[in-house]
């Protein structure tokens, strides 16, 4: 949860007071879903975020391990010209990846969108699995209140 809507204008990418950040219950929000994994006998994977700080603090709390700042997945809400690029950007990288373990990644609803055509809430997970054919299915949603 971070209120609001967008960015302000303006903001800086590098400068956290200048953008919409985690409300407390966000942060809360962000250690339920951590513990979720735990919960599941999933301690440590790696993570991967958008630039923004809502979600490399949401990335840091769920305590799976150190977040690691993959600027595909950062919105391009102010910017749609850049969604397919983008999105196609980010299926090319997924599909790189040894994905022997799950991978988390930690982005925004318009990437999330592009990327599966669901439109999640806040706080809400999609699971994706990589198919044979070198694509993915969505396997479902679980949303963490």
């Amino acid at each position: 949860l971070a209120p609001g809507f967008s960015d302000p204008d303006g903001f800086i990418l590098s400068d956290c007071a200048t953008q919409r950040n985690l409300s407390a219950a966000g942060r809360q929000q962000a250690e339920r879903i951590g513990r979720r994994f735990w919960q599941q006998g999933i301690d440590m994977l790696p993570v991967y975020s958008s630039q923004w700080c809502r979600c490399m603090e949401t990335a840091r709390l769920l305590d799976l391990g150190a977040p690691v700042a993959l600027p595909l997945l950062n919105s391009f809400f102010t910017e749609m010209g850049q969604k397919e690029e983008q999105t196609s950007q980010l299926r090319q990288w997924l599909l790189e990846q040894d994905l022997v373990r799950p991978i988390v990644l930690v982005t925004h609803q318009v990437n999330i969108t592009a990327l599966t055509g669901i439109y999640p809430g806040s706080g809400e997970l999609v699971i994706l699995q990589r198919t044979a054919e070198h694509g993915f299915t969505v396997l479902g949603t679980v949303k963490v209140e």
